[in-house]
């Protein structure tokens, strides 16, 4: 292996920092009848609780979140408005519409619906129609919307899904983890706030049928304000949810419930033994050095690393902590090197549970060193690329 390679390898896991370490530990004991589940802190990310968050599922309508990031993100670039009209193709009309069985949002055949009112079909009343209507208007068809869907998926970190359509309707090629359901929730309610608010809508009327949102938390008095159900027979009930209680944002997704009744008495429990269970940390304060990262062929050897705001993590109200932290990034650093460049993560684990992962960020520039500094550099990396 050449020498820089190895460098690059070796670097990777360059800082451990143990924070705080106990011989036994206690974590708080929860059960749930659902399938799939994760439960995570809004702000931090922090996992509290999580069964089978890495399996395949179908998702069911909560598919629809991935549509709704897709048009939030060209509603805040400005290409698309709320204005825009969409027209309803016999496809979508028959594949999503009443006659379908479906959830619909009673979309009438030729006919053409603002996108604002598209969103609260698909939205609040979970329209199949409506989600068809957009994906056909945004791309000319379902599946090319599908691949739309594929590509930003990948681009905001969902590593184990793939849609197949737009409606969540199943299909044996299309599936999600409830881990990137609650990674998509979280991106969603961080980056479009104002749009994020149609989810917590009561009701939506429309061809004179008024509908109640589908969301059962949001009457449960529990601070819930979104997000999305789903149930198709492949997959069970399920739920991407969030609330907030005493200032603290929860993000809940579950799948694989037996019936709705058993998804709404299993989600408020999980929901409020997360906000009854567990206390926040910092762990590293706003500007505190997290680590440093090693240069090469810099004025300087090394440089801090610092996250975007203090570390915080939540862990249980009882029991003892067994917290480790590692800096991960790929290197050495070629100088020059800027100022605020992400360059990597700190990874915090619970034991041997990782619980959080926080974007690292350079906190000062080095500049490029004299020759004989960069020969030293060359050097040590043809030393080490002998070992």
């Amino acid at each position: 292996m050449h020498g820089h390679a190895l460098m690059r390898v070796l670097f990777t896991a360059l800082a451990f920092i143990a924070v705080a370490m106990a011989p036994a530990r206690a974590q708080p004991v929860f059960d749930t009848k659902a399938q799939h589940a994760i439960l995570i802190d809004f702000d931090s990310g922090t996992v509290l609780f999580e069964k089978a968050a890495d399996e395949p599922t179908p998702p069911a309508s909560m598919a629809k979140l991935m549509v709704a990031e897709y048009v939030f993100r060209e509603l805040k670039n400005g290409r698309l408005s709320m204005d825009d009209e969409f027209s309803v193709s016999e496809y979508a009309w028959r594949t999503g519409g009443a006659s379908s069985g479906g959830s619909t949002m009673f979309a009438q055949l030729n006919s053409r619906i603002r996108l604002e009112d598209l969103l609260r079909g698909m939205l609040v009343q979970s329209g199949n129609d409506a989600s068809i209507i957009i994906a056909e208007g945004i791309a000319g068809s379902e599946l090319a919307f599908a691949d739309l869907m594929n590509r930003r998926a990948k681009e905001i970190g969902l590593e184990n899904s793939v849609f197949r359509n737009a409606t969540g309707l199943h299909d044996p090629e299309q599936h999600v983890t409830v881990r990137d359901l609650a990674h998509l929730a979280r991106h969603i309610i961080r980056e479009y706030p104002d749009l994020y608010k149609i989810f917590s809508e009561p009701e939506f009327t429309w061809n004179k049928i008024t509908q109640q949102n589908r969301n059962p938390l949001l009457r449960a008095g529990i601070g819930a304000d979104g997000l999305k159900t789903g149930y198709v027979k492949e997959s069970g009930y399920g739920l991407t949810a969030s609330a907030i209680a005493n200032t603290q944002r929860l993000i809940l997704s579950v799948n694989g419930f037996a019936s709705a009744r058993e998804r709404e008495a299993e989600t408020r429990k999980l929901m409020e033994w997360g906000f009854r269970s567990f206390r926040q940390v910092t762990v590293f304060d706003a500007d505190e050095v997290v680590a440093e990262a090693s240069v090469y062929g810099g004025e300087q050897g090394r440089v801090p690393l610092k996250a975007n705001g203090p570390v915080r993590v939540l862990l249980p109200r009882t029991g003892d902590l067994d917290l480790k932290a590692r800096a991960v990034y790929e290197g050495p650093l070629m100088a020059p090197v800027e100022a605020g460049k992400q360059v990597g993560h700190l990874r915090i684990w619970d034991g041997d549970r990782l619980i959080q992962e926080t974007p690292l960020s350079t906190a000062a520039e080095v500049g490029t060193g004299r020759l004989h500094q960069r020969a030293l550099d060359a050097l040590g990396e043809l030393l080490l690329g002998w070992l």
